[in-house]
C-alpha cells in the first residue's frame, strides 16, 4: 500500500491515515488510490471491527489536488472523473460496511475532505477546525459524495447555504449543525490535533469494548434505511434484532442484563 496512506491494524481497529502533510492531505491518484485500497481491506477484515480515519500535518483534507489536476493532470475532466470514481469506491466501502467509521478531523475539511468526513458515521474536529464546500471558487461541482451525503446530514437548506456561498463553518457551527459530533479544545494547533486523534481512537476503542457487532449492525440499518420503504425498514430491523439474538454476545449480554435487573429487585 502507498505511503500515501498509513494503514494499521490493532486490537480490532483499523487506522487509515491520510498522509500527504504537505498537500494539505489533498487527493492525487496515489492517494486515491490507496485510500480505495485501504478502506477495501478494512472493511474486508473479519478481525476489524472499527475503522478510525485521521491525518497527518496540519490539515484534515483539502479535497482534490488542484495544483496537480493544472499541471500533472492537465486538467482532464475525464482523469478527474476516473479518479473520482476510484476514491467514491472507498467511499461505499465504509458507508456500505457494517463497521462503525470514526473520522478524526483536525484543522481544516473542505471540498471533497468533506464527502471523506461525511463517509464515517461519528466525527470529531478541533476547536479551531474550519469546514466547508469551496467548489464553485474554482469553478466546480460537488464530488466525494458531497451532494449525497450532505443534505442528509444537515438538512436541504443548509446544505445549500454551504454550497452555494464561499463559507467555511467554525467548529461549533459544525456541532450545531449536526455535521459533526463534538469539537475538542487544544493549547495550540499541534496540541489540538494530538486531542482529536486521541478522542477519535477512544470512540473506537468504546465500540471494540462493548457489543461491536451490535453496534456495526445498527451503523448498517441507519445508512441503508433510504434503500427501503419505511414497512421494509420494519421487516429488516426485526430480521436483524432477532439474527443478533442468535449470536453468542448477545445471549451472553441479555442474560448479564436479566441476573443483574433481578439482583436489583429481590
Amino acid at each position: 500500500m502507498s505511503d500515501a496512506i498509513l494503514f494499521a491494524v490493532e486490537e480490532g481497529m483499523a487506522r487509515l491515515t491520510l498522509n500527504r502533510p504537505s498537500r494539505l492531505n489533498a487527493f492525487n491518484a496515489d492517494l486515491a488510490h490507496a485510500w480505495k485500497d485501504a478502506t477495501a481491506e478494512a472493511t474486508s477484515r473479519a478481525d476489524v471491527k472499527a475503522i478510525l480515519i485521521d491525518a497527518a500535518g496540519p490539515a484534515f483534507c483539502a479535497g482534490g489536488d488542484v495544483i496537480d489536476m493544472a499541471t500533472t493532470m492537465g486538467a482532464s475532466g475525464a482523469e478527474i472523473t476516473a479518479l473520482a470514481e476510484v476514491i467514491n469506491a472507498g467511499i461505499r466501502s465504509l458507508t456500505e460496511s457494517a463497521i462503525p467509521v470514526v473520522a478524526a478531523a483536525h484543522g481544516t475539511t473542505a471540498g471533497g475532505g468533506l464527502g471523506i468526513l461525511l463517509s464515517s458515521d461519528y466525527a470529531v474536529v478541533g476547536s479551531r477546525s474550519k469546514l466547508g464546500s469551496l467548489y464553485a471558487n474554482i469553478g466546480l461541482t460537488p464530488d466525494l459524495s458531497v451532494s449525497a451525503q450532505l443534505a442528509r446530514a444537515v438538512g436541504q437548506r443548509r446544505a445549500l447555504q454551504l454550497v452555494l456561498q464561499d463559507r467555511l463553518l467554525s467548529a461549533a457551527e459544525a456541532v450545531e449543525w449536526g455535521l459533526v459530533a463534538e469539537a475538542v479544545a487544544g493549547e495550540d494547533g499541534a496540541d489540538e490535533a494530538a486531542l482529536v486523534r486521541a478522542r477519535g481512537e477512544e470512540i473506537a476503542r468504546f465500540w471494540l469494548a462493548g457489543a461491536a457487532d451490535a453496534y456495526g449492525q445498527a451503523k448498517r440499518l441507519v445508512r441503508s434505511q433510504p434503500e427501503r420503504s419505511f414497512v421494509e425498514q420494519l421487516t429488516e430491523e426485526a430480521r436483524s434484532i432477532g439474527a443478533a439474538l442468535e449470536t453468542p454476545d448477545a445471549q451472553a449480554r441479555v442474560s448479564a442484563f436479566a441476573a443483574a435487573s433481578a439482583r436489583k429487585t429481590s
